[in-house]
């Protein structure tokens, strides 16, 4: 059996900064509110025209991986697309990104699994490496939440958190045994699955209803979001599934190198810190610049700390999520 690693990052931002000073002019929010329960400073959101959308930001940061990887887009025997954003309803962005790369017939995948999506794509690249079926596979997270957001007080606790962005990671075969992924852990509790979720549209509100109701006052097409109950959900399925890493690989927190999570709020990523006894430079957050990019928050993670020279050969690397679903996993890499 083969192993995988991680061989080339990438990630794309769009221009179009916006400040809490900014929402301050259209919400009933403040800089201060936002900053004490999110962490959060600013945000990057599309513009019109400006020509970025799912697909196409996944695709400019996987260009920028593979060119770090120093690979032809048409070395890539496999696309694993993670968004909750997709640019359009059917098919799938992961082939608007294989037509855009020009790779001739490769197969794309999405996986929806909202803010677990890149952690769940790389344990499936990781999988398909393992067994020899692909060599190499990009894996993209990317969204563009901020068309879905309603963007008045009566959103604003959702309104505040998300931002549009795209990361990558190129996953080829390893030759080493002990260098690349090491194991990923992966788990789902369809019980909560309506405390972090956005209705319609659905099989169930399709086109005629939206039509001809157009109803301004129907919420089902925002996201909701039980922020306690996320919350308390999220801190506990972190801790569980990254001891759940460290135990099946025989290590300790202590042999963490950096730890990457999600990021969902600044504040679950300090209590999860002070659960490990990580240090500051343990743990890698940017959400108090990029908001919540759901999927793409670990790929932009990942790559700035490659970017900041925070990750060298032999680093033990934790990345875990946790997101709607509810959906939450880990995976553990010795860089190299």
């Amino acid at each position: 059996m083969y192993k995988s690693k991680i061989v080339g990052l990438g990630k794309f931002l769009p221009d179009n900064i916006v400040t809490n000073q900014d929402l301050e002019k259209k919400i009933d929010t403040s800089n201060k509110w936002i900053i004490e329960r999110t962490g959060i400073e600013q945000r990057r959101h599309i513009k019109k025209g400006d020509g970025n959308t799912t697909a196409t930001m996944g695709a400019k940061a996987a260009k920028q991986a593979l060119e770090r990887a120093d690979m032809s887009a048409k070395e890539i025997d496999l696309i694993i697309f993670a968004t909750l954003s997709p640019d359009y309803y059917m098919p799938g962005s992961g082939v608007f990104v294989q037509n855009i790369l020009e790779i001739p017939n490769c197969p794309a995948m999405d996986i929806r699994n909202a803010c677990s999506g890149f952690v769940f794509g790389l344990a499936t690249a990781d999988q398909f490496v393992k067994t020899g079926m692909y060599k190499n596979i990009l894996v993209i997270g990317s969204e563009t939440q901020s068309g879905a957001i309603d963007m008045t007080s009566r959103g604003r606790d959702i309104a505040v958190i998300f931002g549009d962005g795209a990361g990558a990671a190129v996953v080829t075969r390893s030759n080493s045994s002990s260098l690349g992924i090491l194991s990923s852990h992966l788990h789902s509790e369809g019980e909560f699955a309506d405390e972090l979720v956005m209705i319609a549209p659905n099989m169930n509100k399709w086109v005629t209803e939206i039509v001809s109701d157009n109803d301004p006052n129907d919420s089902s097409y925002y996201p909701y979001m039980n922020g306690r109950l996320v919350f308390k959900n999220a801190v506990t399925r972190f801790e569980e599934v990254i001891n759940s890493g460290l135990n099946h690989n025989k290590i300790s927190s202590e042999d963490i190198s950096l730890l990457i999570p999600h990021q969902a709020n600044l504040r679950i990523s300090q209590f999860v810190q002070k659960k490990f006894g990580l240090r500051d430079d343990q743990v890698y957050n940017n959400i108090m610049r990029y908001g919540n990019t759901t999927a793409a928050s670990i790929p932009i993670a990942l790559s700035e700390a490659w970017e900041e020279e925070k990750i060298k050969k032999g680093d033990i690397i934790v990345l875990a999520a946790f997101g709607a679903g509810f959906s939450w996993g880990s995976n553990v890499i010795r860089w190299g």
